[in-house]
């Protein structure tokens, strides 16, 4: 049941905001991304959430950290980031505007280490975005930067 919830969950157009051929409805998938992407937790990510709070106070940047009820909330230099417990997208302040990074799926596994949530990729997302965003005046990337400083 882990591989089909996995495969459902990695399969829906809720992770991909830019989804092209919406069909003759596309009102109704845009609500439908909109509540995946930034809608109540569910049970995993509830659990996210917990394990967070326990993991938090031990990192580098968890003085730069706090949660909320669904989010993340990492206070970079340039803005405050709002990091999605059940999908991993991020929304900046003040106008929660929508941020875009895209994780690196064709890195090798072989540089792999062992960390304590294995087998969770999301929360993995979340705590490498959580890292990149509490030094965001330290990211080089023109495309991630553009977003970053538009108002």
């Amino acid at each position: 049941m882990r591989n089909v919830d996995l495969f459902v969950g990695v399969g829906s157009i809720g992770n991909e905001p830019n989804w092209q051929d919406q069909g003759a409805h596309p009102a109704q998938y845009n609500n439908y991304w909109e509540s995946y992407a930034f809608g109540e937790l569910n049970t995993s990510a509830q659990i996210r959430r917990e394990v967070l709070s326990r993991l938090l106070p031990k990192l580098k940047i968890g003085d730069r950290c706090s949660l909320s009820e669904k989010f993340l909330v990492v206070q970079g230099t340039l803005r405050t980031y709002n990091i999605h417990l059940g999908s991993g997208n991020i929304l900046m302040e003040p106008n929660s505007q929508y941020l875009c990074i895209v994780p690196d799926r064709h890195k090798s596994t072989a540089e792999s280490i062992f960390l304590p949530f294995e087998g969770d990729t999301t929360l993995s997302v979340i705590l490498s975005k959580a890292l990149l965003l509490a030094e965001d005046s330290k990211i080089q990337d023109p495309t991630i930067l553009s977003q970053i400083k538009r108002k």
